[in-house]
């Protein structure tokens, strides 16, 4: 069986599970507490963090490489372009989720808000918080302008990349920290990408001592 070692608001995870989902690969998930260094996890990846898929008789970590693993050895349907432009395209937008905006956003928001509390590193610095919820209002500006001028945030057709944003988005979402109404555009593209089947197992996470928000799961929000 593959098995998936994450965390659930985790956007790397959320990214690796939405690409197992959708190439509909079955997988073990198995909440690893990677704060906690256990020396079982450590022999896995010894950066000690989350993601870490078993499959193939491999070990895998970063999200990055295992989601183009898993493009490579489960090639349909297709999340990356066969053109070299629009696959740098698609690399390019991941990068920017998975670096930029989650160290101007996400790190800032629900790590001060919920990793903090779960890890017990101690309370929210408001400065931060406030830092994340103005950044945001920036990186959903620049979502609206990709999507003014294309179907999907890389192009005519859903890719990676449309799952590295979504991975950071829902995790926000669950928190209540994205705001719908300033944009139609990322709203709709975020309804197109949240009907999803891959996307249900993401809408049954449930963190203790977390209720998600009330549009959480509803795919009419």
């Amino acid at each position: 069986m593959n098995r998936l070692y994450h965390v659930p608001l985790s956007p790397f995870c959320r990214k690796v599970r939405l690409v197992l989902a959708e190439k509909k690969i079955e997988v073990e998930l198995v909440e690893e507490r990677y704060w906690e260094q256990d020396p079982d996890f450590l022999r896995r990846n010894p950066a000690g963090k989350v993601p870490v898929l078993r499959m193939d008789g491999m070990t895998m970590a970063e999200s990055q490489p295992i989601c183009e693993y898993l493009e490579d050895v489960a090639p349909e349907p297709a999340l990356l372009p066969k053109g070299a432009k629009e696959r740098y395209e698609v690399r390019r937008l991941c990068s920017w989720f998975d670096d930029k905006f989650h160290h101007e956003v996400t790190a800032n928001l629900l790590y001060e808000r919920v990793n903090k509390k779960i890890t017990k590193q101690g309370y929210p610095e408001s400065k931060n918080v406030k830092a994340g919820a103005r950044a945001i209002k920036y990186h959903l500006d620049y979502m609206t302008w990709l999507l003014d001028q294309r179907r999907w945030l890389a192009g005519d057709h859903m890719t990676l990349a449309d799952f590295a944003a979504a991975a950071h988005i829902s995790s926000l979402d669950y928190i209540s920290d994205v705001d719908w109404n300033r944009s139609a555009n990322v709203k709709d593209w975020y309804a197109k990408i949240k009907s999803r089947p891959a996307f249900r197992g993401l809408l049954a996470d449930q963190v203790p001592g977390f209720p998600p928000s009330q549009q959480y799961a509803d795919l009419d929000f």
